[in-house]
């Protein structure tokens, strides 16, 4: 994986000296008397492929070094630190009377439609703040055809689309090529492959057989747009928001062509190029976009909103991820946070500080449990 060092933009800059401030604060005054007690929920690959879970199944789940990475940082910040684990796990903690003062929460969940809402659902019910989305956003944005539908309603340009529920419905879809098909509700590349950019109706219906068989779940087919292709690191919520750095994905000799495939992710290091958008004028164009989309979602404390050029240059929303990656080395969101100055700790001190600010301003007296 190939990190090109460029400029950073006065954006970029702006995003470094407020994250220095923020990490001074965080690191030099003392957060209370005793620490908060701050709770990581998430989904360890490793225990889920013991279990008997795929490779492919379990891709979007974390390493164990991302959970050592985040539960580090959060000590070396003054929080005390107490890994829960997953959503099962959580509920039994929470049955035998657990509480935490705060969960970071990474869980990305394997079931349903609503797997990424599971947890926060659950900490809603028993009135425990947590860092990230709540289970409206992390529903909705898992659906990546539903998620257009409410970006589109707001004015934001996303190429036209179809969701194909079956696959004598790939026969109904009446959009010009060439096109894009990926399952509507799959992250990390997953499904995501050289024959997604499809030529004719021929291809179309092969490849939505395919995805419709091997993820049992409808297809998103979407306008292929043949422009540059960025992911813009998003840190704050509401009016706080804004983007850190945009970050232009590059393919190179040896990688699926046209597509930001789940092998070209696998095998970055060897298959993609990143680096920062010097190109002012056109970054606050994309982080623009970025940015009303992720507030028009209601996406909280940070994550990453993926744009593409059409044939004009004009800036598409592609799709938006409320719980980005945060392996130090080998996810977006800290790789873009590194080539601005701004180190992991900062990055996590940074999330910290904008849930601890949304959960003051939005506390409301606790209410008693029912038996």
């Amino acid at each position: 994986m190939k990190h090109a060092i460029t400029k950073r933009t006065a954006m970029q800059r702006r995003a470094v000296n407020t994250g220095v401030v923020q990490h001074q604060l965080l690191t030099r005054a003392p957060l209370r008397r005793s620490p908060l007690r701050v709770g990581i929920t998430y989904d360890l690959r490793d225990a889920w492929l013991a279990a008997g879970y795929s490779e492919l199944e379990t891709a979007e789940l974390d390493r164990a070094e991302t959970i050592d990475a985040i539960a580090g940082a959060l000590s070396d910040l003054g929080y005390g630190v107490d890994r829960i684990g997953h959503v099962r796990q959580l509920a039994t903690r929470l049955v035998g009377g657990d509480r935490w003062d705060l969960v970071f929460n990474i869980c990305e969940g394997l079931h349903g439609w609503g797997r990424e809402a599971q947890v926060p659902a659950l900490l809603d019910a028993y009135q425990i703040p947590y860092v990230f989305s709540d289970p409206l956003v992390c529903a909705l944005t898992l659906h990546k055809g539903m998620t257009k539908n409410v970006v589109r309603a707001a004015g934001i340009a996303t190429p036209d689309f179809a969701v194909v529920q079956d696959a004598a419905a790939a026969r109904n879809v009446k959009l010009p090529f060439p096109l894009f098909a990926k399952p509507v509700a799959e992250g990390t590349g997953k499904g995501v492959t050289s024959a997604s950019r499809v030529n004719d109706a021929t291809e179309l219906r092969a490849v939505c057989r395919e995805l419709l068989a091997t993820y049992r779940q409808p297809v998103l087919v979407e306008r292929f747009l043949p422009g540059r292709e960025f992911t813009i690191g998003i840190l704050g919520s509401g009016r706080n928001a804004s983007a850190i750095a945009t970050m232009e994905i590059t393919l190179l000799a040896g990688a699926d062509p046209h597509v930001y495939s789940y092998r070209n992710k696998e095998n970055c290091e060897e298959l993609v190029e990143y680096r920062l958008l010097d190109d002012e004028r056109l970054a606050r164009r994309v982080e623009a976009l970025a940015l009303r989309a992720f507030r028009v979602l209601g996406c909280r404390d940070a994550g990453r909103v993926d744009v593409r050029l059409d044939e004009q240059g004009r800036p598409n929303f592609i799709e938006v991820n409320p719980l980005a990656g945060l392996h130090p080395q080998h996810s977006d969101l800290p790789i873009m946070a590194a080539k601005v100055g701004m180190d992991y700790l900062m990055l996590i001190g940074r999330i910290m500080s904008s849930a601890q600010t949304r959960c003051r301003a939005a506390r409301v007296p606790d209410r008693p449990l029912a038996a």
